[in-house]
């Protein structure tokens, strides 16, 4: 990989929104209407958006104990406008990490406890018959829990694929259709889902269409000694500690903006797909695991994901523009839960993240 390509890309940016036809340095300095920011004032909003992800990251720290990478992979699910599945065994606190996350943001929450008796009206709202004071009777909707900004879908594989399938418009337009009236959804919108990978009892495994939507696939592991001492410390005394505000919905939806303004050069971006494409066991440049083992590869949303948590990564680090290395990063769990095995990958166990890291390791960084 060329460094000097990056430095190169970071450099433009400075100068550029990198979006074809936006007016450039220039105009911005001018004062034109959504023009392109000159050097200064793009930095000053990278590092305001490292100021302002920095303290989310401690308000949440002190409510939950390690788990850096999952807490960065739900801000970043959110920055990316998209939504999160975290899947873990009971009691590692993933229901916490979400209310923390609302917590934390000046935003509306509702949780929702996915069971097997959950209808799709139970989630998206009903419209019920009502008298108004002149003694007529009308029809209103009333809204569901998932009218929020930030939902808790507990439990998410404990519903009927009916009622699982009810997120699917919601999650993908922002938006959902009730009869032959269409309600949209406020912004900023953001699902987290839990899931736990033991059970099977009870539990109906989300469909494929599902889990494409889920920007993220985090898994929540196991604390460390030291980890566990700190939540014993912070959990079985008096207090128990509360994140405070630190942002705003409005501030939420000017970092998702910057996210989308961040250009990717154009190796970087060829990455990207080139490692999508490896993940089909069609294609020709595919590994022999993954022609053996995979059934069907990442979809287009998944180069999308890889990319966009690429972009977070670099504004993470302070710097205009992703590298190959962000998207290497961005890999695993943007598509962990797209690559779908076949029977015999099932059988002989084979792992997913096991064979992506293959595919990462195999993949050239350049391509003549």
């Amino acid at each position: 990989m060329s460094k000097d390509k990056e430095r190169a890309q970071q450099d433009n940016m400075a100068g550029s929104t990198g979006k074809a036809g936006s007016p450039g340095r220039d105009a911005a300095k001018d004062g034109a209407p959504g023009g392109a920011l000159d050097a200064d004032g793009l930095r000053g909003q990278v590092v305001d958006f490292q100021r302002k992800v920095g303290a989310l990251r401690e308000e949440v720290g002190k409510v939950v104990v390690g788990n850096q990478a999952i807490v960065d992979g739900v801000i970043i699910c959110m920055l990316a406008g998209s939504h999160a599945l975290l899947e873990g065994v009971p009691g590692l606190g993933k229901t916490l990490l979400v209310r923390t996350m609302a917590d934390a943001l000046k935003l509306e929450f509702s949780r929702i406890q996915f069971t097997p008796d959950l209808m799709p009206a139970d989630i998206l709202g009903t419209t019920v018959i009502e008298e108004t004071s002149d003694g007529k009777r009308r029809f209103e909707f009333r809204k569901g829990p998932i009218f929020a900004n930030i939902v808790l879908a507990d439990e998410i594989n404990r519903a009927t694929p009916k009622t699982q399938s009810a997120l699917l418009e919601a999650m993908q337009e922002h938006r959902v259709t009730i009869g032959m009236t269409t309600h949209a959804i406020g912004q900023p919108f953001f699902v987290l889902a839990t899931q736990n990978p033991l059970e099977s009892e009870g539990t109906y495994p989300l469909p494929e269409a599902q889990l494409d939507r889920f920007f993220f696939k985090l898994r929540v592991d196991f604390p460390s000694r030291a980890e566990l001492h700190t939540i014993l410390e912070r959990t079985t005394g008096t207090a128990p500690p509360v994140a405070a505000q630190v942002l705003d919905g409005d501030g939420v939806l000017a970092m998702q903006e910057l996210v989308r303004r961040v250009p990717a050069a154009r190796h970087v971006q060829d990455y990207a797909v080139r490692l999508i494409e490896a993940t089909h066991p069609a294609h020709e440049h595919a590994i022999d695991d993954v022609k053996r083992f995979v059934n069907y590869g990442a979809s287009p949303r998944g180069a999308q994901a890889v990319l966009l948590a690429a972009k977070c990564y670099a504004l993470f680090d302070g710097r205009f523009a992703p590298g190959i290395d962000d998207v290497k990063r961005a890999a695993l769990p943007a598509l962990r839960h797209r690559v779908l095995l076949n029977f015999e990958g099932e059988a002989e166990g084979v792992k997913t993240d096991a064979l992506l890291l293959k595919v990462l390791a195999t993949l050239p960084e350049t391509v003549k």
